[in-house]
């Protein structure tokens, strides 16, 4: 099983050998890199790609490793026995299956996406630690042990919010999606918009990398961002000479709402410009 990229998905060379070296050894991939880079989109294309089925485990705050493998609902358990149901008598009826159980019974081999693993509690990494090795679980209610049928295919997603153990990284193929650069952004765009004007996209992408390279900027706008913008530009038929203008009180571009996502960012390009035309008018 090789994974080569989609239709749908601009995979990077170093990506696709991070992918297949994961596939190889049989090891989680943790795929490390900005928002909107493209990280929990890449496991459904290497479902998409290899034939297999995606099963996609999104992290919370709240979540823990256990709702992963299994959970006993004793409560429903107790009601049941209070109101004399005939199923009570059977504990496997109070064992609700998780995303793990779910991917270790499957007869094809799976993608597993565990995304945003950083947003759980510190201990989670390490609380799967034994299930990712091992590929196999203990139900203490029932005292039965699932294995997995057939190793899947495991994706864990990070946005860097808090470290991760050494002894879960030690476990892990890691690969760090770094922000395309123009050229290969510009794949990436046309694979979406395959019709976009090449001179409005040419302007776009300048007008994108300037907003990005701005410092101190508290977000910098993601590629899914990028999209969201171009798909509004050509709705709103803005035309590339409104993006290439060099007037100093339009610093700020169309639109910049699909780009800019907090006040302190928009009111920093406002300075800019506002500094900007300053200059120019003492010049």
């Amino acid at each position: 099983m090789r994974f080569e990229g989609t239709k749908e998905y601009v995979a990077t060379d170093d990506l696709k050998v991070s992918v297949n070296a994961a596939i190889t050894l049989q090891k989680p991939l943790l795929v490390k890199g900005e928002p909107g880079t493209g990280k929990t989109v890449l496991a459904r294309e290497i479902a998409i790609a290899l034939g297999t089925p995606l099963i996609e485990w999104h992290i919370k705050s709240t979540t823990k490793a256990q709702h992963g493998l299994y959970e006993y609902d004793a409560v429903a358990r107790l009601r049941d026995g209070q109101l004399g149901d005939d199923r009570v008598g059977d504990i496997d009826n109070y064992i609700v299956r998780g995303k793990l159980w779910e991917a270790f019974d499957s007869d094809k081999r799976p993608v597993v996406l565990i995304d945003e693993i950083d947003k759980a509690d510190i201990e989670f990494p390490n609380d799967l630690l034994l299930e990712l090795d091992r590929m196999e679980f203990y139900i203490y209610e029932t005292k039965t042990t699932i294995v997995s049928k057939n190793r899947p295919i495991v994706l864990i997603t990070s946005n860097n919010e808090k470290e991760l153990p050494d002894a879960f990284l030690r476990r892990c193929f890691f690969h760090y999606i770094s922000f395309p650069n123009e050229q290969t952004m510009q794949k990436i765009v046309d694979v979406h918009y395959p019709e976009i004007k090449k001179n409005l996209l040419s302007e776009a992408l300048k007008v994108f990398y300037d907003v990005r390279d701005v410092p101190g900027l508290k977000k910098k706008p993601s590629t899914s961002e990028l999209l969201d913008w171009l798909k509004l530009l050509v709705a709103e038929e803005i035309d590339a000479d409104v993006l290439r203008t060099n007037d100093p009180a339009k610093l700020i571009p169309p639109l910049y709402g699909a780009l800019l996502k907090s006040e302190q960012d928009v009111h920093l390009l406002e300075r800019l410009a506002f500094l900007n035309r300053s200059e120019r008018a003492r010049d």
